[in-house]
């Protein structure tokens, strides 16, 4: 079972971390730590309308952690605050209840549905998704 977790496919994304960094003029930014593993992600975003222009994280958490924050960071170029609000969405509810992965550009995520079954694990995976949408969130906030 913990083979499932810890797949070549998932532990490939771990170590292949796109958009790692700091941005040095954000729009916003948006930290998210779990308090039970200490796992911690920042969010730079910058904008331009109503889409990510700009991004760098810097993640410091498990391996899971590190395979979702590799996918965001593949995929996040050019999406709107509400692709990445859905894909939160359907991400949380994949590992919560069992429901379907996120569609589309970050349909990768799927990889990590074993992560349903440990939900201690549930919160640093989601991370990065939970600090990109609020970071997203403000930055478009400010823009309006």
């Amino acid at each position: 079972m913990i083979d499932d977790l810890y797949s070549a496919k998932v532990l490939r994304l771990a170590a292949e971390m796109p958009r790692a960094g700091r941005l040095s003029a954000p729009d916003a930014t948006s930290e998210k730590v779990s308090k039970l593993c200490g796992s911690r992600v920042v969010i730079d975003v910058k904008v331009e309308d109503g889409h990510v222009a700009d991004f760098a994280q810097d993640v410091k958490a498990c391996a899971l952690g590190q395979a979702a924050a590799s996918v965001l960071g593949a995929n996040v170029m050019g999406a709107s605050l509400a692709e990445l609000e859905s894909a939160r969405d359907a991400f949380r509810s994949m590992l919560k209840t069992g429901g379907p992965p996120p569609e589309g550009r970050f349909g990768d995520l799927a990889l990590l549905a074993p992560v349903k079954d440990y939900p201690a694990r549930h919160t640093s995976t989601l991370l990065a998704f939970e600090a990109a949408a609020e970071a997203m969130r403000s930055a478009v906030e400010r823009r309006t």
